[in-house]
């Protein structure tokens, strides 16, 4: 609202009008608006949880300080949601179809985690919605994220960046919104972009191919008309997953404290810079990434993103003073995998959110050979200690496939290494931009 204010005011003289134009700077103040919105609505809404006793059903696990937990006021995913979507309102183009895809996504998200908290904390049901009803709810909002991205206009990429007469070296041009029709040029004049440049496409981001591009009609079986229906089909399937995979591993994360908060941060990190570049013609054509027009507005959004969770950690760190609960985890992971598809670095997420990849995989791996064995000789056999993976660290003593015995990692400990982890991803993925 504040930057669309500013924009109505274009033709006044007002000192500082035109740093609204410099993604840089709404980004900051959109970090820091989610920053001390987080931590100051934290505590207030922290003592309202406790006060309407919204607390934590623990189950007893057999884990260290585990049964400490009890009553601990759950639901804290309201601070996040509402710390980001503030400064998203404020600082945002909020008639940037990115922005706008990201907002809907957030509260449909949102919704889902606070209903499935609603049914356990009010309606004392432990099992919350149900895990058909989680699915089709994230598969319904990531279906159509897919459709907006095939349909959509505005949602296209920019092809030949590097044979434009306007691409320049010059440090620090560029920086400023541009739409998807015009680019800056070295002295300040804006040019029309090739408008054949401009397309349509299935194409995302992949390391270690030239151009670091991958087509998702090579999947298609068909060619002609039966092959661009495939691909787009395709593509939209390929949506679908990972929006949905993402909510559920960052779900599945969030089982002791600052573990998701942290974990995601650093995720937000990196998107909001891969955001970042790719928005902007000069940066991506001197890394030689994909340049998608008006994907910058990303950067901001997960700027406020980012800012959230800082704020949110200030009270989630260990000892939690509030979890964020379903209505936090089930949000956070839809932002990510929503955002990663719309700057097309889907395929990056297996190594960058690599801590969710993992702990979900351990879920399904325990789950899969407890049954198999089960089957097999009668009594089922474990992986791991307990799943999801943080829990096996947590456990003491257990033997299991992986590790017949071994001390249980106190949770402060185990979470800062996991964060270590996440860092060393996240360096990782953002290297792999030069890595062909």
């Amino acid at each position: 609202m504040i930057y669309h204010i500013f924009e109505w005011l274009e033709g006044c003289d007002i000192p500082g009008q035109g740093l609204m134009e410099y993604l840089s700077f709404r980004a900051i103040l959109a970090f820091t608006t989610a920053l001390i919105i987080s931590i100051i609505a934290g505590k207030r809404i922290i003592g309202w949880l406790q006060k309407k006793q919204i607390g934590e059903t623990i189950r007893d696990l057999g884990l260290e300080g585990q049964m400490q937990k009890k009553g601990t006021p759950t639901m804290g995913g309201i601070i996040i949601f509402i710390s980001i979507i503030i400064p998203a309102l404020l600082f945002c183009d909020l008639t940037n179809i990115y922005t706008i895809l990201l907002i809907v996504s957030t509260v449909w998200f949102f919704m889902i985690g606070f209903t499935d908290d609603y049914i356990k904390v009010f309606k004392k049901n432990k099992d919350g919605l149900s895990a058909k009803g989680k699915l089709l709810a994230q598969g319904a909002m990531a279906l159509a994220i897919g459709i907006a991205v095939c349909f959509s206009d505005q949602i296209v990429v920019r092809e030949n960046v590097a044979t434009s007469s306007t691409i320049t070296e010059e440090i620090g041009v560029g920086e400023r919104d541009m739409s998807e029709d015009t680019e800056m040029s070295a002295n300040g004049n804006m040019t029309n972009i090739e408008k054949h440049d401009i397309i349509k496409s299935t194409k995302t981001t992949i390391p270690f191919v030239k151009n670091h591009e991958f087509d998702y009609k090579w999947l298609s079986p068909f060619d002609g008309a039966m092959g661009w229906y495939a691909k787009w089909a395709i593509y939209v399937i390929m949506i679908v997953l990972v929006i949905v995979a993402c909510s559920n591993g960052v779900n599945l994360t969030d089982g002791i404290d600052g573990l998701a908060t942290g974990t995601s941060a650093i995720v937000g990190v990196v998107l909001g810079i891969f955001a970042w570049l790719g928005g902007n013609i000069l940066d991506a054509e001197y890394l030689n990434i994909m340049y998608i027009p008006g994907s910058g507005e990303v950067a901001v959004y997960m700027s406020a993103f980012v800012g959230a969770l800082i704020g949110f950690l200030w009270y989630n760190a260990y000892p939690a003073q509030v979890f964020m609960g379903d209505t936090g985890s089930l949000m956070l992971g839809g932002i990510i995998g929503v955002s990663a598809i719309l700057i097309r670095k889907e395929l990056l997420l297996p190594i960058l959110c690599g801590i969710f990849f993992a702990e979900s995989l351990s879920v399904i791996i325990q789950t899969r050979y407890f049954k198999y064995t089960k089957k097999k000789y009668g009594e089922g056999r474990r992986i791991f200690k307990m799943s999801p993976l943080h829990h096996h660290f947590q456990k003491e003593g257990i033997p299991c496939a992986f590790q017949q015995n071994s001390k249980a990692i106190p949770e402060a400990r185990l979470v800062t290494r996991f964060w270590i982890i996440g860092i060393i991803l996240a360096v990782v993925t953002i290297a792999l931009l030069k890595i062909r």
